[in-house]
């Protein structure tokens, strides 16, 4: 037991010496209910989670709690569809900054770094810059509004070229 509590104190103290970053700005304000509904993945930072994953959506929607419920859904190269149920909800009144978990009790951060007024796009992603997901209403953006976006990324401490393009079926 002594043994597992010191690789615990090792392993927190590790992570206190990754790379520094600046604070990370989320939007102003996110509107629960208009954020609800389906959303394509048009682009992310690969992870063992989705590795493989084509077709990724992620559907939102305002449980009684006042929690949300998060179903993502993705098929794998072999063609096999794959759907992950998990729970998220808001750390503070702008509902910028949530926290998700599929493996509770752990849960994750989940921050909304920019969405458009409409609604239409928005860009997710974590404190520790690991993280980082662009989604959409629609299974492709404009170019432009993808140029826009890679060129906010850098601003925030993300890498572009660590973007794993997500292939969509219309």
């Amino acid at each position: 037991m002594k043994t597992l509590l010191l690789s615990l104190i090792a392993l927190l103290a590790m992570t206190g010496c990754s790379t520094s970053y600046p604070p990370l700005a989320t939007v102003d304000k996110v509107d629960i209910e208009r954020y609800s509904g389906k959303w394509f993945e048009i682009a992310r930072y690969e992870h063992y989670f989705e590795k493989g994953c084509t077709n990724a959506t992620a559907e939102y929607a305002i449980r009684k709690d006042g929690k949300i419920k998060v179903t993502n859904k993705c098929i794998l190269e072999e063609g096999e569809p794959i759907d992950a149920v998990g729970i998220a909800y808001a750390t503070d009144e702008t509902n910028s900054r949530l926290k998700v978990s599929f493996f509770r009790p752990f849960y994750g951060n989940y921050w909304i770094l920019m969405l458009d007024d409409d609604y239409s796009y928005a860009v997710i992603g974590d404190p520790s810059r690991e993280y980082l997901w662009i989604i959409s209403r629609t299974p492709t953006l404009d170019m432009s509004v993808k140029e826009t976006i890679l060129d906010a990324l850098p601003e925030l401490g993300y890498a572009t070229d660590k973007l794993l393009w997500t292939k969509q079926q219309e």
